[in-house]
């Protein structure tokens, strides 16, 4: 015996899942931008390494070593971000789940659905609180020095 559809029902779960998706497409950009800054700092760390180990001049070494630390404080926070924003997208991934699900069921999920939606928000200011935090370190870290001139 076949249950009946109820397609306006089935409409509707799709409508309010469909919400939701717009903040994943946010996640997955963020996820691109953080993950690009993350591949520069390892990149920058590399090079700074290189330099360090070949250099003879202390204090060339200890200018290197301070900002290997700082290189490696950002890359903990990007890693961070990306975790967070990983875990926001499945909040909200779940999220929707839970929302087609009640809408097409007699499953009550309303808790379930607040819950997943705002442990994903949580997750999504935690990380750009993580994003904000590097991109300050990394603005510390520039040194707008002229070089000095040879007279």
């Amino acid at each position: 015996m076949a249950l009946p559809v109820d397609t306006s029902a089935i409409t509707h779960g799709i409508q309010l899942a469909v919400a939701p998706v717009f903040l994943l497409t946010a996640v997955s950009s963020l996820i691109g931008a953080v993950a690009g800054r993350l591949a520069r700092i390892i990149d920058r760390a590399r090079v700074v390494e290189a330099q360090a180990l070949a250099s003879t001049d202390p204090a060339f070494r200890a200018r290197a070593l301070s900002e290997i630390g700082l290189l490696r404080w950002r890359g903990r926070l990007a890693n961070g971000a990306v975790a967070l924003l990983t875990l926001c997208a499945f909040f909200i991934g779940l999220t929707i789940i839970v929302l087609f699900v009640a809408e097409t069921t007699d499953f009550q999920a309303s808790r379930l659905a607040v819950a997943g939606f705002l442990g994903g928000i949580g997750c999504f200011l935690a990380a750009l609180l993580c994003f904000f935090i590097e991109t300050v370190l990394a603005t510390r870290m520039l040194n707008f020095r002229l070089p000095e001139s040879p007279t």
